[in-house]
């Protein structure tokens, strides 16, 4: 298995783990912000909606504007990188929120498809916003599953919060 592959592969795993966890969440719950967490599913999702489209479409290919006619994505800055989250309470429905990160998760994959190996040690694709970690595709990517796979981690205690515990279908 190339890098590239392995990449695609640990991409799909991470995004089928985060949206396993999320169709678990009632929809009705994605609002709440429990007195102990200081965040909420909407917020979480709209974050990672947002990181997933710099991190590994941004930095990778540039700007997708035939992606970005879908969904809102100027509102979505708005409310899902410095806003607080109970600032986004009310004003997205659940079910399309998670359609529009499926879109972004899509074209993600697509990307890493379509990438050559020797593409990944190249420098990333000019964003107004320096990369956090990253100084090439290959670490813009990896830090894509690690950043999705830390909000994956908050998604799980707010699932158990505010729902119940998520088993990942552990037999005991």
């Amino acid at each position: 298995m190339n890098t590239i592959e392995m990449l695609k592969v640990q991409t799909e795993s991470t995004y089928k783990w985060v949206n396993t966890l999320l169709e678990s969440i009632p929809f009705k719950e994605w609002d709440t912000i429990p007195d102990n967490l200081a965040t909420n599913v909407t917020w979480q999702v709209g974050h990672l909606i947002l990181s997933v489209n710099y991190h590994s479409i941004m930095a990778i290919k540039g700007p997708e504007p035939e992606l970005y006619q879908k969904f809102p994505i100027q509102e979505y800055a708005r409310l899902f990188i410095k806003a607080d989250p109970a600032e986004c309470i009310g004003l997205t429905d659940a079910e399309e929120l998670l359609e529009h990160f499926k879109m972004v998760q899509k074209s993600s994959i697509s990307i890493i498809s379509q990438l050559l190996e020797e593409e990944l040690e190249h420098k990333l694709e000019p964003t107004k916003v320096p990369h956090p970690v990253a100084n090439n595709k290959f670490e813009a990517l990896d830090w894509n599953n690690k950043h999705t796979m830390w909000h994956c981690g908050q998604l799980g205690i707010l699932k158990r919060i505010v729902d119940q515990r998520y088993d990942f279908g552990l037999k005991f």
